[in-house]
């Protein structure tokens, strides 16, 4: 039985591993990539809290609910948005770590399941070959086993593997 891989490795292997550089498409995905790779980060979110902080005099001076409105819709808005940026692109080089360490290991045990399935061709060879010389070989040392005189029994001897004295009694009884 010839071993055949299954179709799925070698596209496996034309693919590579999935990344989230490897998913843009087109102008529109690069485009966004290039505007979330410059708004997400710790200097944009630098930039919007001052820009925000410029406001907030004017909005103490309005009121509460002016204040509230200011802290919901500017500083929340402007800040947070390039902060939980800056997380999501954290979390999405851990991801593409994991995914590439997982395809190396997926790729490993890809290689030990082929070397095993060679070896077992090869035992499989070797064994078919050794059946094959001891079911040929017509040498006279090998002799077919004399049958066995009824009456006589096939249970070992007193004194086991020591070879302990005949005492002319049959051992167990048959």
């Amino acid at each position: 039985m010839a071993h055949v891989p299954h179709p799925q490795i070698a596209a496996r292997k034309e693919q590579g591993v999935a990344t989230i550089a490897r998913e843009l498409t087109g102008f529109n995905g690069w485009l966004a990539v290039k505007i979330t790779n410059s708004v997400g980060t710790m200097w944009c979110a630098y930039a919007f809290a001052i820009l925000a902080l410029i406001s907030l005099p004017e909005a103490i001076k309005s009121g509460t609910a002016a204040l509230i409105a200011w802290i919901a819709q500017t500083f929340l808005q402007l800040v947070l948005l390039s902060i939980i940026m800056v997380g999501q692109k954290v979390s999405a080089a851990a991801s593409d770590k994991q995914a590439n360490q997982t395809y190396k290991d997926a790729e490993a045990l890809l290689e030990i399941n082929t070397e095993m399935h060679r070896l077992l061709e090869a035992n499989t060879t070797l064994t078919e070959e050794i059946h094959a010389v001891l079911n040929t070989s017509g040498s006279p040392k090998t002799k077919p086993a004399a049958a066995k005189p009824k009456g006589k029994s096939t249970a070992p001897r007193s004194g086991g593997a020591s070879g302990g004295r005949r005492s002319g009694k049959r051992s167990g009884g048959s």
